[in-house]
């Protein structure tokens, strides 16, 4: 872009991750409404944070109360909200961050962007893969129901598609796993790829 440089910091991602004893990542939790994504990441993110983890949770409709409240539904509007929601993750991530996404982000292309913005590595896909008619069934905001009622447009898994991770680094089902089964699939992870650096946590979930 013209007339705009990046001015560079004096201190680097590694020293602020250093300073916090961990490795900085971003958890991507993607899946249809009411699949359990927000549960699921709060449920680590509590978890992390017991053990002196500098962790945050973005999550899709506190996003939107705010920073992405000029947003809509259509597919442009969605595609805008996972870039901007990307930069966010990018930017918490370089100050040492565990960062922990909650958002159905339903294409595989807009996925792959955010992927791209990281380090290889620091991108951890979760697809928390609970089937249609259990997320309808629990429908906690009653959204399905509106939607089925056509009084909601554009909604993923009725009239606007869901494409599937192909590769995702975590599968979830919550239809088949408690919340702490759930959660104990992420810190495994995290555990096994080395991104957490505290002997206690390891221990812990041992």
């Amino acid at each position: 872009m013209e007339n705009i440089v990046w001015h560079p910091h004096k201190v680097s991602k590694e020293a602020r991750s250093n300073l916090k004893s961990q490795k900085p990542c971003l958890i991507w939790f993607t899946g249809l409404s009411g699949s359990g994504k927000s549960t699921v990441a709060n449920a680590v993110d509590d978890l992390l944070h017991e053990q002196g983890y500098h962790t945050y949770v973005l999550d899709g409709d506190n996003v939107r109360h705010r920073l992405n409240k000029d947003l809509g539904f259509s597919d442009d509007d969605r595609v805008e909200n996972i870039r901007r929601i990307g930069e966010v993750s990018n930017l918490f991530v370089d100050a040492g961050l565990i960062v922990l996404s909650a958002f159905i982000s339903p294409f595989t292309s807009d996925r792959r962007m955010v992927r791209d913005m990281l380090p290889e590595g620091e991108f951890i896909e979760v697809f928390v893969n609970t089937p249609l008619e259990v997320c309808e069934q629990r429908d906690p905001k009653g959204l399905y129901q509106k939607a089925r009622a056509g009084e909601i447009k554009n909604f993923t898994g009725i009239d606007s598609a869901y494409e599937v991770p192909e590769n995702p680094e975590i599968i979830i089902d919550t239809a088949e796993l408690n919340l702490k089964e759930c959660a104990q699939l992420v810190l495994d992870y995290l555990i096994e790829k080395k991104l957490l650096q505290k002997s206690e946590l390891k221990e812990k979930t041992a």
